[in-house]
């Protein structure tokens, strides 16, 4: 009964060990890095940007002109089903090329919501302004405004901030910088993580 009773111990000592190294501890000066990015949030069910908005007409007609699509000169693109967004993610330390990162979007005209939108393709670039990321997916929005026919009004969280789950796919990694040695060498190392 006894041998029986330590076998069961080590069973379950061993699942409670089984952590990844960067879960339980810090190490100095490794730390996750800000990504941004601009980018269009479409499929909006008339709730994005007004035509006052002209940088989202501006990168509508951009991007029409990127996938050969020529608009005439005259011709103002109606963005009431487009929301001109900047993107934010964190890429955490130690994460490598094709590993996913959940990615927050803004809106950054007038949009009064993102629900049901789909961000398009875009770039997510570090401080150094190199290309860390790629980002696009469905919009998860958790905020709601509600009005009614007597002015009222009620807004939980908010409609223009939403999250792309998984919606950002790391391309590149972020070089770390160690100490040599603790005998106080000069030179640090670069490692890749």
């Amino acid at each position: 009964m006894r041998k029986l009773a330590l076998f069961f111990l080590l069973i379950c000592s061993m699942n409670a060990a089984a952590q990844r190294l960067g879960d339980v501890v810090d190490i100095q000066g490794v730390r996750g890095n800000q990504l941004v990015g601009y980018s269009l949030v479409v499929g909006l069910d008339g709730t994005g940007d007004k035509n006052q908005v002209k940088f989202t007409s501006q990168s509508v007609t951009n991007m029409l002109r990127q996938f050969g699509v020529q608009l005439p000169a005259k011709i103002d693109p109606k963005v009431k089903n487009v929301a001109a967004v900047a993107i934010s993610a964190t890429l955490p330390p130690g994460y490598a090329r094709g590993q996913s990162i959940d990615v927050t979007v803004s809106s950054i005209g007038d949009a009064k919501s993102l629900r049901g939108g789909t961000l398009l393709l875009t770039q997510l670039r570090g401080a150094d302004g190199e290309v860390y990321a790629l980002a696009q997916g469905n919009v998860v929005v958790g905020g709601v405004k509600a009005e009614g026919n007597s002015g009222s009004s009620v807004t939980i969280n908010t409609a223009t901030v939403g999250r792309v789950p998984n919606g950002g796919s790391v391309e590149r990694e972020v070089p770390e910088r160690f100490p040599a040695g603790a005998g106080g060498d000069a030179e640090p190392e670069t490692s890749q993580l």
